[in-house]
């Protein structure tokens, strides 16, 4: 090898340097060739120009531009860099496809074949999730947004100082779409500082900011209603709603003249929510039971119906006059507690000694009673709904519970044999013939038709129409009897409006009986007769 010293440059003769085609292998397997071959390289004249000439670039900022305007790089441009391998015997590329060649994509996008690698990745294209989750319910369109303000004007129009209680009915209605008599509700929930009036801003910022314009209409009655600190409803949060319904139903306005008699109205509807809503029974009425019950229908139709009697399900004053006097007849001492002796007499003692024993034990709902071995007005509500509707789910439960003796989830034969054999000692006493065990076995495992033969689950009894009937079997004698006759007039009854339930065909004869009783003690009155105290109607 030849080495022509200038000065104190040192350079080699770039022609002795030229190799024979060297494989990668080779140079892998020894890696010291490799650096050798790289030092003589960078030992060249034009490799040290090049070097000498980025460095002097970078020292004065203009690294990322050093080629485009170094004149060493143009010159170097016509002049490739010298190579230590002869032309036409580069190694070869590795086998993987031109489009994810580093080699491709540097001579495809970098004006430089020196310019940083990171340049030629492509920025990853940014997805953008919409929101999902709003913490107080998706917001209500634009469009709804602006139409409901435009309403809220007008009606504000004229009104600087706010609305006032009375004024504000037409906003709860027409406005907010709910009943009229959540009106005072509505008003106290936004006029929290008690100053008499509501604001349009106030207004506002309660329904609108407050996210209540995009709620369903269940959910709407359920924040108002709600107290602020809990997560579900109780009893008390139903009665400001029903006080203003009792001030303002033309159906009730007669009781306004007896305020003890509307307190007593607004607790058997409030008890009777409960019954049918609560499913679970610890007396906190969430959402989701709400949502899942008839109770907003039955409050939008309450608010549309002068005749309060039409509205079956809750609020018919004749269903709480039904209630009340079938309490009032059993609570001979007017304490207002019963005992088991009083509804042993319950509909002319037709219930048994032991299923009394069992209700009063609460087994199947634990009094709110706080007196021992007494029920209050509210233990009589829940008891008196499940002995007369047999065919609802609340009731079903009820019964389910009192018959299951060890509380294991199963009826048994002998569990059934033993509510039984009180049943057949009073068909025995009456003279009746009696139907032996065997053979009433028999009629409920067909009445019932459970998945094993052997037990009955509370499953089998909810998926069955004649479940109410097979209770009836055990412990109520004249209902009993009644099925076994199948009384012509029960039938035509249920065939001329199937729609109406076993309570409101109960509710409706009891009414009719008990008027055209309060009929006769009137006409009794009128020519003379004076009554007890003790012994005097309820109403």
């Amino acid at each position: 090898m030849d080495v022509k010293e200038t000065g104190e440059l040192v350079s080699l003769d770039p022609e002795m340097l030229q190799l024979q085609e060297v494989s990668s292998f080779a140079l892998k397997s020894n890696p010291g060739v490799a650096e050798e071959l790289f030092s003589q390289w960078l030992s060249l004249p034009d490799t040290c120009r090049l070097v000498k000439s980025l460095i002097d670039d970078a020292k004065a900022g203009a690294l990322s531009c050093a080629l485009e305007n170094s004149p060493t790089a143009n010159a170097l441009a016509g002049n490739s860099v010298p190579s230590l391998f002869p032309a036409g015997t580069t190694p070869p590329l590795s086998p993987r496809s031109s489009a994810g060649s580093p080699r491709t994509m540097k001579q495809r996008t970098s004006p430089s074949s020196l310019s940083s690698p990171l340049k030629v990745v492509s920025e990853p294209v940014r997805e953008i999730i919409p929101q999902f989750y709003f913490k107080n319910g998706r917001p209500p369109p634009d469009d709804m947004k602006e139409h409901f303000l435009f309403q809220i004007d007008n009606r504000f129009v004229g009104h600087v100082d706010g609305l006032q209680l009375h004024e504000f009915k037409s906003i709860t209605k027409e406005i907010c779409k709910l009943p009229s008599f959540f009106s005072a509700a509505l008003f106290r929930k936004i006029d929290v500082n008690y100053a008499g009036a509501v604001t349009r801003e106030q207004f506002i910022d309660y329904w609108v900011r407050g996210n209540m314009l995009a709620m369903d209409l269940a959910t709407q009655i359920y924040t108002i209603l709600k107290q602020p600190y809990r997560t579900y409803l109780v009893q008390d949060d139903f009665k400001p709603v029903l006080r203003e319904l009792l001030s303002t139903h033309p159906g009730l306005e007669f009781l306004q003249s007896t305020p003890e008699f509307q307190e007593r109205y607004a607790e058997t509807v409030i008890h009777r929510i409960f019954y049918y809503m609560n499913r679970s029974g610890n007396g906190r009425l969430t959402l989701r039971e709400l949502k899942r019950g008839n109770l907003i229908d039955a409050m939008l139709h309450v608010d549309e119906e002068e005749d309060i009697n039409k509205v079956l399900r809750y609020f018919s004053y004749e269903h709480f006059y039904v209630i009340y006097c079938k309490f009032w007849e059993l609570d001979t001492d007017h304490d207002f507690f019963i005992d088991r002796e009083n509804l042993i007499k319950y509909g002319n003692h037709s219930l048994t000694y032991r299923i009394v024993d069992r209700i009063f034990s609460q087994v199947p709902r634990k009094f709110t009673s706080k007196v021992e071995g007494k029920m209050n007005y509210e233990d009589f509500v829940y008891f008196i709904l499940a002995e007369e509707d047999k065919s609802s789910e609340p009731s079903l439960e009820y019964w389910f519970r009192c018959i299951d003796l060890d509380g294991n989830g199963v009826l048994t034969p002998n569990e059934m044999l033993f509510f039984y054999e009180e049943q057949l000692h009073r068909m025995e006493c009456m003279a009746q013939e009696p139907v032996l065990f065997e053979d009433i076995l028999c009629q409920i495992v067909d009445m019932i038709g459970p998945e094993n033969e052997g037990f009955i689950t509370l499953r089998d009894v909810k998926g069955s129409k004649l479940s109410g009937n097979v209770f009836n079997i055990l412990f109520n004698l004249n209902k009993f009897i009644a099925f076994e006759t199948r009384d012509p007039f029960l039938i035509r009854q249920e065939r001329e409006d199937p729609s109406m339930t076993e309570w409101d065909r109960f509710a409706h004869r009891e009414y009719i009986r008990l008027s055209m009783e309060e009929d006769g003690e009137d006409m009794s009155n009128a020519s003379g007769d004076v009554w007890e105290e003790s012994l005097e109607a309820p109403f």
